[in-house]
């Protein structure tokens, strides 16, 4: 069919289907019923939708393509519901969808058609109406990952951040290139310093700063433009050539490789879809869903002018964070898997790949982080009630040489209370070292001063 056509012939047959029963129809089931590309398809129903001939229904591998006016509930996303405790494989297990699309995107690029910033990906979507996850497979999740009970923003972080300040940094470093081994990357932190030219250095370093901001200072501000700026601004500092970009909504053209996608040149329009997509993720209940809709969106927006992916993996940790659940370090995962998710998103908004790669490799982690606290053992309830009183008291006493009877005081305790958080931060002064300091928001170099200082301890 000479494409010309298919603006009429689409239209056309969404009348045949409804006066047949079938209401809504997918891109494929149009393309299939057409003989024409998907892409080809999808570019003429674009027209037809902003003709008011056609309406669209749903989201990303759930949109569904109907007359205008037809009273029909959207379609549920056509996924099997995850098992609650699936078994961890070696590799993600692609779903029928996944795999269709994979075969779709190995069409050589010259072939695949050019295009730019969807806005309605987001302008669709409704917070907890919509969903980029299949909903079963993100309230599964939920209950996988989730510390139970009620904790401090923060707290289930906060039990893992010395193996998370590894494994997120390195994961997500490795994924832009980063010659780094892991054994390397735990030799960096502990020396905590490196040379400014060493660039592979500096991304490591930049993103454990940046995992201790989330820790630290995100429970207090939320999930708001303003993080993910500052987020993008740690991650890159010292990276770009321009220290002037460093958070800042970007002003340049950006190129991805590897794709027909081309993100929005205009700086307004970026600005407000940063906002835009963070003020709905942050009304979305379910903090997996709003994990995933972070890590898709930042990446597909491009807001910033390098660094987009890896504020896209940090973000994604924000949620998560707040709601106490596992973190997301993105083990495991391999740099092709994770280029396909994207593009698919780019190129098809298409979150398929996507979804069960972020499926399988945040089950990886929940599964590492849980077996993590369960080798801790069982806490000491008044040490785990105190925990945040004695990392500050621990700090101020090594960067501040504070006396510990001052910094006690300031607490207002029970004699007896008071006497038993002496001895723990006594024990916590003996033990402190190179190889724990990070968990007391101590830097390497304040470590250093106080050890030559002869490790004073005033009481």
């Amino acid at each position: 069919m000479a494409k010309r056509e298919l603006y009429s012939a689409i239209s056309d047959l969404l009348v045949r289907r409804a006066a047949a029963g079938q209401d809504l129809l997918s891109r494929r089931e149009i393309a299939e019923a057409m003989g024409a590309p998907s892409a080809t398809v999808l570019r003429y129903l674009d027209r037809l939708i902003g003709d008011g001939k056609v309406e669209r229904v749903g989201a990303t591998s759930a949109v569904r393509y109907r007359l205008p006016g037809r009273k029909v509930e959207p379609m549920a996303p056509v996924v099997a519901a995850s098992p609650a405790k699936a078994k961890l494989t070696a590799s993600p297990a692609w779903s029928e969808a996944a795999a269709a699309l994979i075969d779709e995107l190995n069409v050589p690029l010259g072939a695949r058609q050019p295009i730019s910033y969807q806005r309605h990906f987001v302008d669709g979507y409704v917070p907890n109406q919509s969903y980029l996850l299949p909903q079963a497979l993100a309230n599964d999740l939920y209950q996988e990952g989730r510390s139970p009970g009620q904790q401090p923003a923060g707290t289930y972080a906060r039990k893992v951040i010395e193996p998370l300040l590894i494994d997120l940094s390195f994961s997500s470093s490795r994924l832009e290139g980063n010659r780094y081994s892991r054994l390397d990357t735990e030799v960096l932190f502990d020396a905590g310093t490196a040379d400014p030219a060493d660039k592979d250095a500096t991304m490591l370093l930049n993103h454990k700063r940046a995992i201790e901001f989330l820790i630290d200072d995100v429970p207090s501000y939320g999930l708001t433009a303003m993080v993910i700026r500052n987020l993008h601004t740690l991650l890159m500092q010292g990276l770009l050539n321009d220290e002037g970009a460093l958070g800042s909504i970007r002003e340049r053209v950006v190129s991805i490789s590897n794709t027909v996608y081309i993100p929005s040149h205009v700086p307004s329009l970026l600005g407000e879809m940063l906002e835009q997509i963070t003020e709905k993720a942050r009304h979305i209940k379910n903090p997996v869903e709003a994990a995933f809709f972070l890590w898709v969106n930042l990446a597909y927006l491009q807001p910033f002018e390098d660094g987009n992916k890896r504020t896209s993996r940090l973000s994604a940790n924000i949620p998560l964070l707040l709601y106490n659940c596992a973190p997301l370090s993105f083990l495991d995962v391999g740099d092709e898997d994770y280029a396909r998710a994207k593009i698919g998103v780019y190129e098809r908004l298409d979150t398929s790949i996507a979804a069960d790669l972020f499926a399988w490799t945040y089950r990886r982690s929940i599964a590492k982080y849980a077996a993590q606290i369960d080798a801790a053992g069982v806490p000491d309830p008044f040490r785990a009630r105190y925990r945040e009183a004695i990392n500050e008291m621990v700090s101020r006493i090594v960067r501040d040489r504070e006396a510990l009877g001052t910094v006690i005081a300031e607490f207002k305790l029970r004699d007896d209370e008071a006497a038993r958080l002496i001895d723990m931060v006594r024990g916590d002064i003996s033990r402190l070292g190179e190889h724990n300091f990070a968990r007391y928001r101590l830097r390497l170099k304040e470590l250093e001063q106080w050890v030559s200082a002869g490790r004073p301890l005033i009481d």
